[in-house]
């Protein structure tokens, strides 16, 4: 079995985009994963499935959210060795250590093309900063997300594709659940309310 991050995107924004953290695990359930474990209330949760391309995944969490919450929330999938790899490929070092919460990654569902990375760079206005790579971007924030000019469609629009952002501090702690994965006999659907119950805000 391999071990995944799952994204939803756009998920308990409020309004009908509410999506409980066990239903969550129930979607990935019902999609074929396993000992599902939601982390925090903002779509993300770690799982494990068969070895298998990442959207193939998604097709199905999309189809089995559809039928499970009766809507169809857009999934990013990625293994764990390709999130420890963006960990590792932090090209804002300093950020992560001085001001997490303002050094965010944006997973996305197709690679831009060279130009548009340069047209995400020619969209910075403020004190913003981007790097791309490969179905990444890396964006701080100094001084704060809510006010930048520098929104998330404006990012998607300049890259060409759809993405779902995540701030430092939740980035690493999937990479440390996604590396370290529950051991134990109790069933999925046990682990599934255990996660959920314990996910604070």
């Amino acid at each position: 079995m391999t071990v995944y991050v799952g994204l939803a995107r756009a998920v308990n924004l409020g309004g009908e985009t509410t999506v409980r953290m066990a239903d969550l695990a129930r979607v990935v359930e019902a999609a074929g994963g396993q000992a599902p474990r939601p982390w925090l209330r903002s779509g993300n949760v770690v799982f494990e499935a068969a070895p298998q391309p990442t959207d193939a995944i998604e097709r199905r969490l999309e189809e089995r959210g559809a039928a499970v919450l009766g809507r169809a929330p857009e999934f990013f999938v990625r293994s764990a060795a390709t999130w420890a790899t963006i960990v590792r490929g932090n090209p804002f070092p300093d950020a992560a250590r001085s001001d997490p919460a303002h050094l965010t990654v944006m997973v996305l569902k197709e690679e831009p093309a060279p130009t548009a990375w340069r047209r995400l760079e020619d969209a910075i206005v403020g004190r913003e900063r981007a790097v791309g790579r490969d179905r990444h971007a890396y964006l701080v924030y100094p001084d704060g997300i809510g006010r930048s000019r520098l929104t998330a469609s404006v990012v998607e629009r300049a890259l060409g594709t759809r993405g779902t952002l995540r701030n430092w501090n939740t980035v690493t702690a999937l990479a440390r659940l996604a590396a370290a994965p529950e051991r134990g006999h109790a069933p999925s659907s046990e682990r599934s309310r255990r996660a959920a119950t314990s996910a604070g805000p």
